[in-house]
């Protein structure tokens, strides 16, 4: 068995001789270049008890590329989010701000109604 240990953590034990593991390849999609990404920028208050919030929707890519993106728009902004069902979600109305750091990114950006 050359396979990676940690690739078979919670593998069910099988007692047939003949049973060969095939580890299931997760099928990430690839994170397109920054420019050819598509986003929008928005206001929301909706079920969130009247608080204002800016979701970044739209990202496409692996969720810890989505994460990092949504690390850095926090720090920029200053003020806590997280990123949640592949959207970004950042405390506050800033849409202006967002839009701008993520046009210097290189992303192609949108404002969304709201």
């Amino acid at each position: 068995m050359s396979e990676d240990w940690k690739k078979r953590l919670g593998m069910v034990y099988s007692s047939n001789p003949d049973y060969n593991y095939e580890a299931d390849d997760e099928n990430l999609e690839e994170t397109p270049e920054n420019n050819k990404q598509d986003l929008r920028v928005l206001r929301d208050s909706k079920k969130r008890k009247g608080k204002t919030v800016t979701l970044v929707t739209g990202f496409i890519g692996h969720d810890d590329d989505l994460k990092e993106l949504g690390k850095l728009l926090k720090t920029k902004c200053g003020v806590g989010g997280t990123v949640k069902d592949g959207e970004i979600i950042i405390q506050g109305d800033f849409r202006d701000k967002i839009y701008d750091i993520l046009k210097s990114e290189g992303y192609k950006v949108k404002k969304a109604g709201g």
